[in-house]
């Protein structure tokens, strides 16, 4: 499936402050860049910092005023959504090196403050068949309700609130993840069917020898998202952090199928990246 995503964002900057922005899609076995632009207006030198454990892509920037940030672009999906019941629990020695680093606490994200609620709750249950329970569980005691949460809210606070939108719940299943003794890293997603569209936060599992995703607000299928950008919280995966000031004016995104645009030969396999 092709998928046509679009981010338009406007800022004002009070001074000139170096922006990084990670908008694009990712460059991964699962999703291939049909064509794509990003673009910033006024113009301004763009400069690839590109990195980061799935082939994400960053861009550096200095913006001044009002700045309009606009990225369109067509991606092949082949991914399937995964099955995660059943997939086995891989012993912490058994890990592959990069993916130890996913089961330890972080920012928004404290593990080790779950481990007796997991065991208690979950502690007859390993591997897929845990994740599973988890994001059960999530799903019956935790509201989707925005406005309830902001930038600094953890995943304590969730669980203490049982409100939050799709960062707090990705959050959350990570922490009863890491807690769990599975690696767990957050993702951000344009995702097609998300209503209203925006960029969404779901979590990636490594159970059964390999990275799996999940979304633990259930919204949207593993085959219907665009990676953008993954780490090990909504820290890492921020679509534009702001080294100074920033206000926003407006910001729209958009996902539908880019498939008809294809065949008509609108979505040449003409990437430009700038």
């Amino acid at each position: 499936m092709a998928l046509h995503i679009r981010a338009d964002l406007t800022y004002d900057f009070p001074s000139p402050s170096e922006t990084l922005l990670m908008l694009e899609a990712s460059r991964d076995a699962d999703q291939t860049v049909l064509r794509e632009r990003l673009s910033v207006t006024p113009q301004s030198d763009l400069v690839r910092r590109d990195d980061g454990p799935a082939g994400e892509r960053r861009a550096v920037f200095t913006a001044s005023g009002r700045v309009r940030i606009l990225y369109d672009a067509q991606v092949a999906v082949r991914r399937e959504t995964p099955r995660l019941e059943g997939a086995a629990q891989v012993a912490i020695r058994d890990l592959p090196p990069g993916v130890l680093r996913y089961l330890r606490p972080s920012r928004f994200c404290p593990s080790d403050s779950f481990e007796r609620f997991v065991d208690r709750e979950f502690g007859s249950l390993r591997g897929g068949d845990r994740v599973v329970a988890i994001l059960e569980w999530i799903a019956g005691h935790v509201d989707y309700v925005a406005g309830v949460s902001d930038a600094q809210t953890t995943a304590l606070m969730t669980f203490a609130d049982r409100a939050g939108v799709c960062r707090d719940f990705t959050h959350l299943a990570i922490s009863l993840l890491r807690a769990s003794d599975i690696p767990a890293r957050a993702v951000s997603a344009y995702a097609w069917k998300l209503d209203p569209p925006d960029l969404h936060a779901v979590a990636e599992v490594f159970v059964g020898g390999g990275w799996r995703l999940a979304d633990p607000t259930g919204k949207v299928e593993a085959c219907d998202l665009v990676r953008v950008a993954t780490g090990l919280d909504a820290a890492d995966i921020a679509f534009m952090s702001v080294f100074g000031r920033a206000v926003l004016v407006s910001q729209a995104f958009s996902v539908t199928q880019a498939d008809d645009e294809i065949a008509q030969g609108v979505g040449r396999l003409d990437a430009v990246a700038v």
